[in-house]
């Protein structure tokens, strides 16, 4: 199973090398294409699973100015 993210920048926000970097660090990988990062979970996780790491993402891009959305399958 993979989670897909998309962010979209505000130019009040911080810089994406920032973003960049926050988004590494919770391991996602950048790719190129219809989305702009994946994590791979390396397994089948339940919808619970997922939303607890779309709170993580939150937590990490609060505060950037940076909107995002998360595509799991």
């Amino acid at each position: 199973m993979k989670t897909y993210l998309v962010v979209w920048f505000s130019s009040e926000g911080v810089r994406p090398s920032e973003v960049n970097r926050r988004l590494l660090s919770l391991g996602f990988e950048p790719m190129q294409g219809s989305y702009d990062f994946v994590y791979n979970w390396n397994s089948n996780v339940g919808v619970e699973k997922i939303l607890e790491f779309g709170d993580k993402v939150y937590l990490s891009l609060q505060g950037t100015g940076v909107m995002f959305k998360l595509e799991s399958m």
